[in-house]
């Protein structure tokens, strides 16, 4: 009430020239809005948020409806010539990070508010990050004819030693079958710590102990944080190993693409949402007022950020993957184009892409002593290198009784187990 009272008593005080004004001066002369505010309610009020806007959501619609409209597509065309299971079994796995990604952020921003429900679509989509590191890495093997095929091209090499590549400590070492097994258990690895972050994420939120961009010591965040960014690193690394292993024997299937667009997309999202949690924490992006009149924090504010930015980024992520995993190299045959499944296989096809059988069986075979000195190799693989043949199975294979034939025996595929010292 004293700013009141001292913009009343200016507008009694005679002026300095001039006739005397029969009225006072009207509210125009009042700051617009913030004194009234400080009248009414002790405090200025928190500005708006584009975030929770009409136009905001929009944009991000139409980003995210594109995204999807292009990745489906591209499954579909990948299930409806499904010729090859062991490897668009991962492929598929692979596009979808597009659709998951994409809707659960533009979910996240329409309950943007005061509620921090974004809590919870992002710990979906953090677990679903830690599958495609794991597909990813499957997919390679698959494409280089599996653990035994591996092992009988890089077994006793020595292993090159290398600052950029992270290996300056392993001079002297030589390719093994327990370089193939740390490469698969450190992607699982993180195939279980990132589900147990998200539910301790989740657990923490419901109690009041974890909070966006908050580094206290006494917050949850930091520690998911740290064990977050060790894990995916591992894994991360494990896959840059494998890759500078086999880099010439992944020559022919265009890998850099492939792994960079991977990459792209879980670790640069990441570094991107530490960066906006630092800005926060630094003041650079205060708290908010959404359009509904609740206030949202500035911890809420900058994961709302990160969903605006992964919503317009699926775009670009779904363009890159649409070159790197064409679907025609699988559609393509030497003599006529492969005949369009019917929706009954393509379901079926989605039902096996989607199964997490072989993620348990892998992880048994990884994490068992029983199997540490033995590689697998599957029924459907090329005979070992040096026997005449290619040492790799073609991406093309044909399939004996037709399409649909190879369509009713992709379900039994066996796999048999090597002693690495046979290789």
């Amino acid at each position: 009430m004293s700013n009141a009272s001292g913009l009343l008593g200016l507008a009694r005080a005679p002026p300095a020239t001039g006739p005397q004004p029969s009225t006072p001066p009207a509210m125009p002369a009042l700051p617009p809005g913030l004194q009234l505010d400080r009248v009414g309610n002790g405090s200025q009020e928190a500005p708006r948020i584009f975030l929770t806007s009409a136009l905001a959501r929009s944009v991000s619609g139409v980003f995210v409806w594109t995204a999807l409209l292009l990745t489906c597509h591209q499954i579909y065309l990948h299930l409806r010539s499904y010729t090859v299971p062991s490897e668009q079994r991962y492929i598929i796995r692979l596009l979808l990070i597009v659709p998951i990604y994409a809707f659960d952020s533009w979910l996240s921003l329409l309950l943007l508010g005061g509620h921090q429900y974004y809590v919870y679509f992002d710990s979906v989509r953090d677990c679903y990050e830690a599958f495609v590191i794991y597909s990813f890495l499957s997919l390679c093997f698959q494409y280089l004819g599996g653990e035994s095929a591996i092992m009988a091209e890089i077994r006793g090499k020595p292993l090159r030693s290398s600052c950029l590549h992270g290996t300056c400590c392993l001079r002297g070492m030589a390719y093994s079958i327990g370089f193939l097994r740390f490469c698969k258990q450190a992607t699982l690895q993180f195939c279980v710590v990132k589900p147990i972050m998200a539910l301790t994420t989740i657990i923490l939120q419901a109690f009041g102990r974890y909070h966006d961009g908050d580094f206290n010591v006494r917050s949850g965040y930091l520690y998911v944080t740290l064990a977050y960014n060790a894990s995916v690193s591992l894994a991360l690394y494990a896959l840059f190993l494998f890759y500078s292993a086999t880099r010439e024997l992944l020559r022919p299937f265009e890998p850099v693409l492939k792994f960079l667009t991977i990459k792209a997309v879980i670790f640069l999202s990441f570094w991107q949402g530490l960066l906006l949690a630092i800005l926060e924490r630094c003041g650079a992006i205060p708290e908010a007022q959404a359009t509904d009149g609740s206030r949202v924090g500035a911890g809420t504010v900058a994961a709302g950020y990160q969903n605006f930015l992964i919503c317009v980024e699926m775009v670009l992520a779904s363009v890159a993957l649409r070159y790197a995993f064409p679907s025609r190299v699988y559609s393509e045959k030497e003599n006529s184009p492969a005949p369009p499944a019917p929706m009954q296989s393509i379901s079926s096809g989605l039902r096996e892409t989607m199964s997490p059988q072989d993620i348990v069986q892998d992880a048994i075979h990884n994490f068992s002593p029983a199997y540490q000195q033995y590689a697998q190799q599957a029924t459907h693989e090329a005979p070992r290198p040096g026997l005449g043949r290619p040492p790799f199975p073609s991406p093309h294979p044909s399939t004996v009784g037709g399409s649909s034939g190879g369509r009713r025996t992709r379900n039994v595929e066996k796999h048999m187990l090597i002693p690495a010292e046979d290789l």
